[in-house]
């Protein structure tokens, strides 16, 4: 039901105006003068307001320019009531964006069409906004051909959200709702064996993509997410995001090939895993620990020895050997969890 918001402080005036509008099938709040006609107005929100202009407290006028002020009233049309018929009244009263203006006395139809035509300009108004901004999407989508534009797409469309050092962002077996784009910190995503035994499955540095599990059914996660540092990420709904690829065959292509080395990497890290040595398994992932956290090589990797131990797949006891190993030889410096690279090629080096 239409609903009206009639400010008016002639209470037999406004007592017949809303029956009036009752009978005619409106939802009617009222008030009785402009400061409460605000406050109503920004409890209800009507579809439209009809407002004197002569009245204690705030006048019409005023009325107008407190709720233009607002987000949540700018936009309600806005109808004056009033005896003053002057020109300069009625000019006064439209240039501060109201949309109609009925002189007293009025009859039950002059009312009412003023109603009518006002709320029907607004549907249209409403109407055309939604089809330019849905036009403007599909434009939008429709620009992406490369990765970087994708990620150009994420800051300009994406949810923000902000993960605390340490913090788990989404559990294994939670919906799939959003893929992510990174734009400062790091995050790590693990699975936990039948052991109880926690195996890091992937790393995420500033600009990277993740949490896509499909891009043809809904799935829940496999893995859990947490943040390595204070992150911010954006994210696109994975409804929107397929959207995107059905329709930009190039950054799909791309995006395939994002998801190519990703899968390289991954048997790389197996394939160190299953036959490095010791040695070479730890420092790999000291490199590739820095790689996905620093932007420097240089940098302090502030981690913690089971995630080192999980990346490289040996005993954290056996991880915590190797680190002092390598501090005696003056590859790395050791600091509490810190660790920093003193002679990077010598670590590249290790076999």
């Amino acid at each position: 039901m239409t609903s009206i918001l009639l400010i008016e402080d002639d209470l037999v005036l406004r007592d017949n105006t809303s029956e009036l509008l009752e009978l005619s099938h409106y939802k009617v709040f009222t008030a009785s003068n402009g400061k409460n006609g605000i406050i109503a107005a920004k409890k209800h929100l009507p579809d439209i307001i009809i407002c004197d202009i002569m009245m204690p407290e705030l006048d019409g006028y005023e009325t107008l320019k407190a709720l233009s002020q607002d987000l949540k009233t700018k936009c309600i049309p806005f109808i004056f009531l009033s005896a003053k018929t002057e020109h300069k009244d009625v000019r006064k009263g439209m240039n501060l964006g109201a949309d109609d203006y009925i002189t007293k006395p009025f009859t039950e139809d002059e009312l009412v069409n003023a109603i009518e035509s006002r709320l029907a300009k607004a549907a249209i108004l409403s109407e055309n906004k939604e089809i330019y901004l849905a036009k403007e999407e599909d434009n939008a989508t429709c620009r992406i051909n490369t990765i970087n534009d994708l990620k150009n797409y994420f800051d300009d469309n994406g949810k923000k959200f902000t993960i605390e050092k340490d913090k788990i962002f989404y559990r294994e077996g939670d919906h799939s709702n959003y893929i992510y784009l990174i734009r400062k910190g790091s995050i790590k995503c693990q699975q936990i064996d039948e052991h109880g035994k926690e195996l890091v499955t992937g790393l995420y540095k500033e600009d990277d993509l993740f949490g896509y599990t499909s891009f043809t059914s809904s799935l829940p996660h496999k893995e859990t997410a947490s943040a390595i540092e204070n992150t911010k990420l954006i994210g696109i709904s994975t409804i929107k995001f397929n959207a995107i690829l059905d329709r930009n065959p190039k950054v799909t292509l791309e995006l395939m090939q994002l998801l190519s080395d990703d899968l390289l990497t991954i048997k790389n890290q197996l394939l160190n895993m299953a036959y490095g040595s010791v040695n070479k398994k730890t420092a790999t992932t000291i490199l590739k620990f820095a790689e996905k956290i620093n932007r420097k090589p240089e940098d302090p990797i502030n981690i913690s020895r089971s995630d080192l131990a999980s990346i490289a797949g040996i005993a954290t006891e056996t991880l915590i050997r190797t680190l002092t190993n390598f501090k005696k030889q003056g590859l790395i410096k050791i600091d509490g969890r810190n660790i920093r690279i003193l002679d990077l090629e010598k670590l590249k080096q290790i076999q």
